[in-house]
C-alpha cells in the first residue's frame, strides 16, 4: 500500500487527489487528565470519565476518555490535515465506529487514514463520495478507535 503525501495543499485539494489505497498519517495530539474530566463532565458524565479517584474503582482501573472525546480529537486531525478546504461539502455520517482500547491521560494519539474508495455521484457530476477508513492510534501504536468516514467532495475538473 502506498504511503500518502498529497500532491496539493489542502486549499487546492479535490476529489481527484485522493488515491484509493493511499495511507496518510497525522498527529500526534496529546490528551490531558483535565481535558478528559472537563469533556466527561459536560458531555459524558460517567464516573470513569469524570473522577480520577472514583475511576480507580471501576473496571478500567483509572480515568479514561469518553469515546466521543476521542472522536472529537479524530475530527480535529481529520479536518486540519486530511479533508480538502473549499472542496469539502460535508458528510452524511460514519459507519462501523468502534472504540477498541481505552484512551488515558497523557496518550498521544495519531490518525491513520486509508483512502478506501472514491465514488462519483450519479446525480451530481461535480462531486463524489470519499470513503476513508480511519484508525486512531496511541503512542504504542495500538489502535484505540476505528471508523469508516464518508465525505462529499467536489471534483476539480467535472461539472
Amino acid at each position: 500500500m502506498p504511503t500518502g503525501r498529497f500532491s496539493t495543499t489542502q486549499q487546492a485539494r479535490y476529489l481527484e487527489d485522493y488515491v484509493e489505497g493511499a495511507i496518510h498519517e497525522f498527529g500526534p495530539i496529546t490528551i490531558t487528565e483535565a481535558q478528559i474530566v472537563q469533556f466527561g463532565k459536560q458531555f459524558d458524565p460517567q464516573l470513569f470519565h469524570t473522577d480520577p479517584d472514583g475511576a480507580k474503582k471501576t473496571v478500567y482501573g483509572g480515568l479514561i476518555a469518553s469515546g466521543w472525546h476521542t472522536c472529537g480529537l479524530f475530527m480535529r486531525l481529520f479536518v486540519e490535515h486530511y479533508l480538502p478546504g473549499p472542496a469539502s461539502l460535508g458528510s452524511p455520517g460514519v459507519d462501523e465506529l468502534r472504540w477498541l482500547k481505552p484512551v488515558r491521560p497523557g496518550d498521544a494519539l495519531s490518525l491513520r487514514v486509508t483512502v478506501h474508495k472514491v465514488k462519483p455521484s450519479r446525480s451530481k457530476p461535480d462531486r463524489g463520495v470519499l470513503f476513508s477508513f480511519c484508525e486512531m492510534l496511541n503512542q504504542a501504536r495500538d489502535v484505540v478507535a476505528t471508523m469508516m468516514a464518508m465525505n462529499l467532495v467536489r471534483y476539480r475538473s467535472r461539472g
